[in-house]
């Protein structure tokens, strides 16, 4: 009984590490960096012709375990445009190993960069 005892928490331990694993939802194709391109297009900040769609870049900035198999992350998400200037917005939304999108996005326009 013991040894059984010891066995389960040596595999809790060994097994905690990759379940507790932040989904990695970065990345110029995946939902945070979609929606926000969505969200600029319908408000009128981005149209298709002026996004040079090959440089987009999407990157994961935080992310915080918020519940069970759920994460709260940050993105920071840049659209350049076809005449040199680049759109950026933080995307903040919650998702889980198997679905990006758990929640609607909030999305903030970056209006100025300070540093």
């Amino acid at each position: 009984m013991k040894h059984s005892a010891k066995l389960i928490a040596l595999l809790a331990c060994v097994a905690a590490p990759v379940s507790a694993k932040a989904p990695d939802c970065s990345g110029p194709e995946r939902y945070p960096a979609s929606e926000a391109y969505v969200y600029l297009k319908n408000a009128g900040v981005l149209t298709p012709e002026k996004v040079d769609f090959a440089h987009r870049k999407s990157r994961m900035v935080a992310s915080q375990r918020i519940g069970k198999n759920l994460w709260r992350q940050v993105f920071h998400v840049t659209f350049p445009l076809k005449s040199g200037r680049k759109v950026e917005t933080i995307v903040v939304s919650d998702a889980s190993t198997e679905e990006c999108s758990m929640s609607a996005p909030q999305i903030f326009l970056v209006s100025k960069q300070l540093n």
